[in-house]
């Protein structure tokens, strides 16, 4: 006979561990917070030795950080979350070692979830490998809060227990009888844009989403370009934006705003058939969803909403 939790009773959810790939952390606090938390919501937490290492910026030498990673992939864990970004895992793409990663993430349904630096790990895996990570929360920035950001953490456990099926969000600027079809992927604006010209940019032909932080207007339309100039943005099915925060104008931009840079991105890729779209609830911001990176998904408008539909299982 199968035991009925209690009405009140935290479900089990298994091993997640817990790596920092790329930055130091430099609030260890936050960890520890974030560990209450995520054991709260029912998982038993595993911290990896190298998690609060420090080397310079780095969250230990580019050995360690490698090592720590196919540490997580090796090990018994349901969940490796990020502790957070910052910078670094550029620096070691070409020494991880994919098919271990794959074998992981695969056939072992481990579920790697991040954003920021980490897109730069889940874009090299999805070209490598074409498996499936999740951009999502980190430890440091979003489990590491006093308060819990409730949409963020449904969205999180909701994409690790295999349930979701759909997510929406408002958009206004989506255009009518929206279907877009293809894999999801994208993250990280500068990241994407760093990979061009490597074997870590996927060559994918779906539904490209991007965020940034601290990236003014200006430099932000200039990845637009270089993605333009590269083919990528041609070749999607539909542009989907998330948050760009934190930065500043000037005087010197006198007008030149994101909502500039996004309409000459919308106005270049007319003729392309591609639209842009606006509102996505991801990037560095405190309500985030959690999204299948590299999972096939549909993109429909229904009246003053925009939603995400993906295959059952993330497939």
């Amino acid at each position: 006979m199968t035991a009925t939790p209690a009405p009140n009773q935290t479900p089990a959810r298994g091993l997640l561990r817990l790596i920092s790939p790329s930055g130091a952390v430099p609030e260890p606090q936050r960890i520890e917070r974030a560990e209450q938390h995520l054991q709260a919501l029912g998982f038993r937490v595993q911290r990896d030795a190298q998690a609060l290492s420090r080397v310079q910026r780095f969250a230990g030498t580019d050995a360690q950080r490698l090592q720590a990673i196919h540490r997580a992939a090796r090990s018994k864990a349901q969940v490796v979350l990020a502790t957070r970004g910052g910078y670094g895992l550029g620096r070691i793409l070409h020494k991880l070692d994919y098919p271990l990663l794959a074998e992981a993430m695969t056939q072992r349904r481990q579920c790697w979830v991040g954003h920021s630096d980490f897109t730069a790990l889940q874009l090299a895996v999805l070209a490598q490998t074409g498996a499936v990570t999740y951009s999502g929360p980190m430890a440091a920035y979003d489990f590491g809060s006093e308060k819990l950001d409730d949409i963020t953490v449904d969205s999180f456990l909701d994409a690790l227990d295999g349930s979701q099926e759909a997510v929406g969000f408002t958009c206004d600027d989506a255009p009518r009888g929206l279907d877009a079809a293809g894999v999801l992927w994208g993250g990280n604006l500068s990241l994407v844009a760093s990979l061009v010209g490597t074997p870590y940019l996927p060559k994918q032909r779906g539904v490209l989403f991007l965020e940034d932080i601290a990236e003014q207007p200006y430099s932000v339309e200039r990845m637009f370009t270089q993605l333009l100039h590269a083919g990528v943005l041609q070749r999607q099915k539909a542009v989907v934006l998330g948050a760009f925060t934190e930065y500043k104008l000037t005087a010197h931009d006198a007008g030149f705003d994101l909502a500039a840079a996004v309409a000459w991105l919308r106005a270049q890729l007319k003729t392309d058939g591609v639209p842009v779209i606006t509102g996505l609830p991801f990037g560095h911001v405190r309500t985030k969803l959690t999204l299948p990176h590299g999972a096939k998904c549909r993109l429909v408008r229904d009246g003053g909403e925009a939603y995400l539909v993906f295959a059952h299982g993330h497939g």
